[in-house]
C-alpha cells in the first residue's frame, strides 16, 4: 500500500492559494483514476489500485500546519510504514516551474512538513516540492503563501503539475531513481 499526500487548508477561501498546491496535486491524480474522495481520517481521503497495489490519496483537513495528525491516523489504520508515503507540499526555495523529489529530509522551514515528521516521528518519508517560489519585496511570507498564483506564471505551473504528476506516477511505480532523475534538474 502506498499513501500520496497533498498538503494544504480546507476551506474555499484557500482553495486557490500557493499553500495549497499539494491539494491540487492530489485532486489531479485522483480524478486521473475517477477516484472520489471521502470524508474520513480528519481528511479527505480517495482509494483505488495501481499496477494493482492498493493506494490512496490523502487530503488532511486539519490545516497545515497540522497535517500529520491527519496523516498519522490513516497510516496507523492500514499499518502503512512512512517509507510508502509521499508528501506533496509547496516550497518557496524552488522557483515556480520547478519540482524536487526527496526521500527523507528536514521540514525546511515548512510547518505542514515539520507536523508530519513530529507526528510520524521519523525524517523518513519521500517529498514531492512543487516550487512557488520567496514573496516578492515587501510582502510578508504568510500573506504570500496563501495568496494565489499571479496570471503571468499560469504556463509555469501548469508544466510544473504536470511534471508533478508525472514524478508520482514513477513513484508509484517505484522508479525513484528515474523520477528524480527525470525531474529534479528541469
Amino acid at each position: 500500500m502506498k499513501v500520496i499526500t497533498g498538503l494544504g487548508n480546507p476551506g474555499g477561501q484557500y482553495a486557490q492559494s500557493r499553500h495549497n498546491i499539494g491539494f491540487v496535486l492530489a485532486d489531479i491524480l485522483a480524478d486521473r483514476l475517477k477516484l472520489d474522495f471521502q470524508a474520513k481520517f480528519q481528511g479527505l481521503l480517495a482509494e483505488g489500485r495501481w499496477q494493482g497495489e492498493r493506494i490512496f490519496f490523502f487530503k488532511p483537513m486539519t490545516y497545515m500546519n497540522v497535517s500529520g495528525r491527519a496523516l498519522r491516523e490513516l497510516l496507523r489504520f492500514y499499518k502503512i510504514p512512512s517509507e510508502q508515503v509521499l508528501v506533496v507540499h509547496d516550497d518557496l526555495d524552488l522557483p515556480v516551474g520547478r519540482i524536487r523529489l526527496r526521500q527523507r529530509g528536514s521540514a525546511g522551514g515548512h510547518n505542514g512538513v515539520r507536523s508530519v515528521i513530529g507526528e510520524l516521528g521519523t525524517e523518513e518519508f519521500w517529498r514531492l516540492k512543487i516550487g512557488i517560489d520567496r514573496p516578492p519585496a515587501g510582502w510578508e511570507t504568510v500573506r504570500y503563501v496563501l495568496a494565489p498564483f499571479r496570471p503571468e506564471e499560469d504556463a509555469l505551473l501548469d508544466e510544473s503539475l504536470g511534471r508533478a504528476e508525472a514524478a508520482a506516477k514513477l513513484w508509484l511505480d517505484g522508479e525513484t531513481t528515474k523520477a528524480m532523475n527525470l525531474y529534479n534538474r528541469v
